[in-house]
């Protein structure tokens, strides 16, 4: 006899809603276990913190003492002229670069950082009012992640004019697990 659950309850069933409990609480294959956690918490809830940015024209030392005295490992790179979104620098990577020899502290961010492709791309717009089991879904590759874990997410608002935050895999772990079960 299989154990699975259908998403279904069968004609006639005199137990209908215990079944639907059982199918509203049924974890989705790309969540975690911690995600019953959650229950109805945003982004907001993480309270994630300000967004650090940089300009590309910075120097590479500049970004990482920023970076290091507040203890962020990633930090947007926005447009000096509109404070567009144009990336991100993630510190451990940029550690790497220096340590071999592929990019030097005066060098500019713009050598080191991550640019964000625009043409031909659905990015996910993850907002303070986002829900963390689509936080969770897109860190897992899903749903606008393009099924590639994802580290962070670059917290906007809604028509993504401006950075309000960055949330991490780390954040969300965190959140759930210092909730009770």
């Amino acid at each position: 006899m299989s154990t699975t659950m259908s998403n279904t309850i069968p004609v006639g069933s005199s137990d209908v809603a215990s079944r639907m409990g059982d199918i509203a609480s049924a974890p989705s294959p790309h969540l975690s276990k911690l995600a019953t956690r959650y229950r109805g918490a945003t982004v907001e809830d993480l309270d994630p913190p300000s967004a650090l940015s940089c300009y590309p024209t910075d120097p590479i030392s500049h970004a990482l003492l920023s970076a290091f005295e507040r203890d962020y490992t990633h930090l947007t790179v926005v447009s000096s002229d509109t404070r567009a979104l144009l990336g991100y620098l993630s510190i451990p990577h940029l550690r790497i670069l220096l340590d071999t020899g592929k990019v030097q502290e005066s060098d500019e961010v713009s050598k080191a950082m991550v640019k964000f492709r625009r043409k031909g791309k659905v990015y996910k717009v993850i907002t303070m009012q986002t829900p963390l089991e689509e936080l969770e879904l897109f860190f897992n590759g899903g749903e606008n992640g393009e099924n590639g874990k994802q580290e962070f997410a670059v917290v906007t608002d809604e028509r993504r004019r401006f950075v309000l935050g960055v949330a991490t895999r780390t954040d969300l772990v965190e959140f759930a697990q210092k909730r009770p079960a």
